[in-house]
């Protein structure tokens, strides 16, 4: 073959390579982050906050393992799953990158086994039993697992919203159980935006009743300074409250495919 069809061939590959659906995915996932990544960037700076404060974390709830690997790559350091059964075998086709795993979803008890056996923060804390289940399965696995009590602005007084989560007034007694429970670390506060009650579509007015609990909480608990708050469509609002951690999904992976 003679140099010139070398290079040709050689330009062919490439152009291939480039064109081949992985290699247009990451292009994607990369743009998707770098929109993301402007959009935290900004609401830091409208903070006066410094932008390494806030860390990203990628919702990758029905998207494959191949996208998570993709991240990775990408830099991307920490991931979150809602559902066990989609998650535990993602996180095992997975073991070989370094990623932190979220599990932010309502968890059953008789999930927890399973679920700590990958997840190194479960933000969805939102019961005794669960607590118990938890620190169990998390010395079974002799492993530590990074705890976030759940805070639903919509739930009544003692109870569990209907997307989880437990009262405010509930938090404390509940964070005192994380605290003294084997094999858990009480590591801060979580909510999601709620859709009833008197704070419906009123993001940030949640999220600085979040920030009021977890400056609370952090009286009695001086480590749990995580505030999980924020998702694609209010991240900014979160950041603006003082979220530590913002949880994003649609807009760095695209419009998720709907559940079989």
């Amino acid at each position: 073959m003679s140099p010139e069809s070398s290079e040709s061939h050689e330009s062919f590959g490439s152009q291939e390579a480039a064109e081949s659906p992985e290699a247009a995915r990451k292009a994607e996932l990369a743009a998707n982050l770098a929109r993301v990544e402007e959009r935290i960037a900004g609401a830091c700076f409208a903070a006066g906050r410094k932008r390494e404060d806030v860390t990203l974390i990628v919702v990758t709830k029905t998207y494959p393992a191949s996208d998570v690997q993709l991240l990775a790559e990408l830099g991307v350091r920490d991931v979150a799953e809602n559902r066990d059964q989609e998650a535990a075998p993602k996180a095992a086709d997975c073991a070989d990158t370094q990623l932190s795993w979220h599990f932010v979803g309502q968890l059953q008890t008789n999930k927890a086994r399973s679920v700590a056996g990958y997840a190194d923060f479960v933000h969805s804390v939102d019961r005794a039993r669960l607590v118990t289940a938890l620190s169990n399965a998390a010395v079974r696995a002799e492993r530590e697992i990074g705890c976030l009590v759940q805070v639903a602005f919509d739930a009544e007084s003692g109870s569990v919203g209907e997307r989880g989560g437990v009262a405010p007034d509930g938090v404390t007694d509940l964070a005192e159980a994380v605290a003294s429970a084997q094999g858990l670390r009480l590591d801060g506060v979580m909510t999601v935006a709620p859709l009833d009650g008197p704070l419906a579509g009123r993001p940030r007015a949640a999220f600085d009743q979040l920030l009021e609990i977890s400056t609370a909480l952090r009286a009695a608990h001086p480590a749990a300074t995580m505030v999980s708050a924020g998702m694609s469509s209010d991240l900014e609002e979160a950041v603006l409250a003082g979220a530590t951690h913002v949880r994003v999904g649609s807009a760095v992976l695209g419009d998720r495919p709907r559940l079989r």
